[in-house]
This record gives C-alpha cells, sequence and structure tokens, in this order.
C-alpha cells in the first residue's frame, strides 16, 4: 500500500492528539459524496442516561502484559507470533481520525511510520488468511471514510469474502455506517466488527471544542488543516450531540454481524502531556477515560472488557518506550503489550469461528 502524503508535521502522535477532537462547524453542512442507503426509522439504543454513572466492564489488567505461550489449543510454534486457532476469515485494520496506513517521513532506506506499528506484521506472522492495513481520508466526514473502506475491503479481497474488522477510535465509526448504511452493491460481507477505544457516543472534549472553549481559535485550526491538505468534515461528527441526534439513531446494528468492543482507563496524565486537558474533561463528564474516549463511550455490542492503565495511543503499540524504561528501572513492571492485546483479539475470534 503506498504511503500517505500527509504533512510530516501531523504524524507526531503529540500533535495528532492535540488536533484530534477539533470540530469543524460546516463540515456536514456540505453535499457528501456517498448515497447512503436511507437508514432505519428511529430506534434509541439507550435513554441517553447520564454518562458518568461509571460502568468499567470487566477490568484488564494484565491479561495482556506479555505474549502468551499458548493462544488456541496447541502450543506456539517456532514462528515467533504464530497462533495456531487460526482465523476463518481475513482481518481487517480501520484506523482512526487523522490516521493512515503507512506515512513517509523521509525518503528510502528510511521505513515508513506504521499505524500500526508491529500490528500487522504479527498478525500476518501468527498465519490469519490476510490482513488487510486500509487507508481513508485522514478527516473528512464519516460517510466517505466508511465509502473509501469499503472500496479497500472490496478491491483487496472482493464483496463476497467475509472479513473480521478490528477498528480503532473513529474507525470503528466509518465500519458502523459500512456495514448499516451502504449499498449492498458497494459494500463486503462483514462477520464480525471489533471496536477499540470507539467514540460511539462522541467526546465531551469535541463539545468542549465546539462550543469556543479550546485554547486554540477554531479559525486557526481550520487553516493549519487546510495546509496540510486534510479534510475537516469529521471533526462535528464527533461531538455527543451529533451522536446522539443523528448518527446512533440511523445507523442501526446489522443482525448477521457480531460486534465487540474494548475501553481503556489511563493514569492521570502528566503536567505536560497532550492529554492533560482531554483527559479531565472527559473524567468530569464521562468519568474513566484513556485520554480521549470514554469507557462508556466505548461500549457497543458485546463489550469484552477496559485494558487498565492504557492510553489511546497505548492500544495501537504507539507507547512512549522512554516513559516505560524508566518505570522499568524503577521497578514497575509493564502491564501491555499491544501485541499481545491484538494477538487475542484475533484468538478470541478464532474460537468463536469467525
Amino acid at each position: 500500500m503506498s504511503a500517505s502524503h500527509v504533512d510530516p508535521r501531523l504524524a507526531s502522535p503529540h500533535l495528532v492528539s492535540a488536533l484530534v477532537w477539533f470540530d469543524f462547524q460546516q463540515g456536514m453542512r456540505r453535499k457528501c459524496i456517498v448515497s447512503p442507503v436511507p437508514g432505519p426509522p428511529y430506534r434509541r439504543r439507550d435513554n441517553n442516561h447520564d454518562a458518568r454513572i461509571r460502568h468499567p466492564g470487566r477490568p484488564l489488567a494484565h491479561e495482556f502484559a506479555a505474549i502468551r505461550e499458548k493462544y488456541g489449543a496447541r502450543p506456539l510454534s517456532t514462528v515467533p507470533f504464530s497462533l495456531q486457532a487460526l482465523t476463518r476469515h481475513p482481518i481487517v485494520l480501520a484506523h482512526g481520525l487523522l490516521g493512515f496506513s503507512e506515512l513517509a517521513l523521509l525518503p528510502p532506506p528510511v521505513p515508513p511510520l506504521q499505524y500500526w506499528h508491529g500490528i500487522k506484521q504479527a498478525l500476518i506472522a501468527q498465519g490469519c488468511p490476510a490482513v488487510i492495513a486500509t487507508s481513508v481520508p485522514p478527516s473528512d466526514s464519516i460517510e466517505q471514510r466508511a465509502a473509501k473502506l469499503a472500496a479497500g475491503i472490496v478491491a483487496a479481497v472482493g464483496e463476497r469474502t467475509p472479513v473480521n474488522v478490528i477498528a480503532h477510535s473513529m474507525g470503528g465509526l466509518d465500519a458502523r455506517y459500512m456495514i448499516s448504511r451502504l449499498s449492498p452493491r458497494c459494500r463486503p460481507d462483514v462477520a464480525s466488527l471489533t471496536t477499540i477505544a470507539t467514540p460511539h457516543r462522541g467526546s465531551p472534549f469535541a463539545d468542549y471544542l465546539l462550543d469556543a472553549q479550546g485554547p486554540l481559535p477554531l479559525p486557526r485550526l481550520y487553516g493549519l488543516l487546510r495546509r496540510a491538505g486534510l479534510g475537516t468534515q469529521a471533526f462535528e461528527q464527533l461531538t455527543t450531540r451529533y451522536m446522539a441526534d443523528d448518527f446512533n439513531p440511523r445507523t442501526d446494528d446489522d443482525p448477521s454481524v457480531r460486534y465487540f468492543s474494548y475501553g481503556a482507563v489511563a493514569p492521570s496524565p502528566s503536567l505536560l502531556s497532550p492529554f492533560r486537558l482531554p483527559h479531565r474533561i472527559i473524567d468530569e463528564a464521562e468519568g474513566p477515560n484513556d485520554g480521549l474516549v470514554s469507557v462508556e463511550s466505548s461500549r457497543w455490542g458485546t463489550y469484552e472488557g477496559t485494558v487498565v492503565g492504557v492510553s489511546h495511543l497505548d492500544l495501537i503499540n504507539w507507547s512512549n518506550r522512554l516513559r516505560w524504561r524508566v518505570r522499568e528501572w524503577m521497578g514497575v513492571k509493564r502491564n501491555f503489550n499491544a501485541i499481545a492485546f491484538y494477538l487475542a483479539i484475533t484468538d478470541r475470534l478464532a474460537k468463536e469461528g469467525f
């Protein structure tokens, strides 16, 4: 897959996290390029309850600390990340807002930066039928991103090959829209969707910025995004009001697809962390969160549990390695290995026949 040509300055995880929830007020007023199938009649999924009611689900504190010796019924082979319980269907990886499949920061022989850092390679090594790291417009609307996601999957495996989609952050919203709203003529056959820290109910930090309380004036932000060649339609769709009043009522689950989800809880960020402000705002509004998405907003379908002590970027293996080396030097054992996390997800899918 060719590398994206997004401004390299936006590849920094600090800058990505600082920009990720900013809003663009006019984006959704534009005519979308996608002609979706009309959504089902309104049927609210919940009572729009106060999200500060805390339901952390099953805490996952050390389950993914290291790669296990066994996945499935038999021990690992000599291939480092080989799972003996193979999934029946290809795995599709769907990235989040301002994401990419690969990003070339420097010319060859320097390898490109990968969104799914080491994860795709691990899944390939474990023998999945295929692993497809899709690429969609970084910050276009959900409708546009969903259409691109569908086209990428169909181009890779065709329309009739069932796939398991594993989506991080906004990628889960793209996948839900693709499954429920795109015409059957242009969407793939999805067997299961696993969302990881997806803002299914929006983000209070997006609300905070939309209400003109953010630290960076919106016109300046819009100018920065446009100069970087990025769209701006996605941001308004991440507000809690848009998700509650528009997206969720019109994007019903497909009964033929199995839905799974995970959330995460990060410790209070350091004073200089770009996650400090969003973490505080989300915590006050909805409770435990990973710095960008709350546990409550992450829950969808069968909730598999809450990964403890992990940030939004840790979930895609963008951990601060220097921070962890210092902690390990101080005797603190690392409790999360992103590779082990995705191998466990794939193992669960295999055991359930996917």
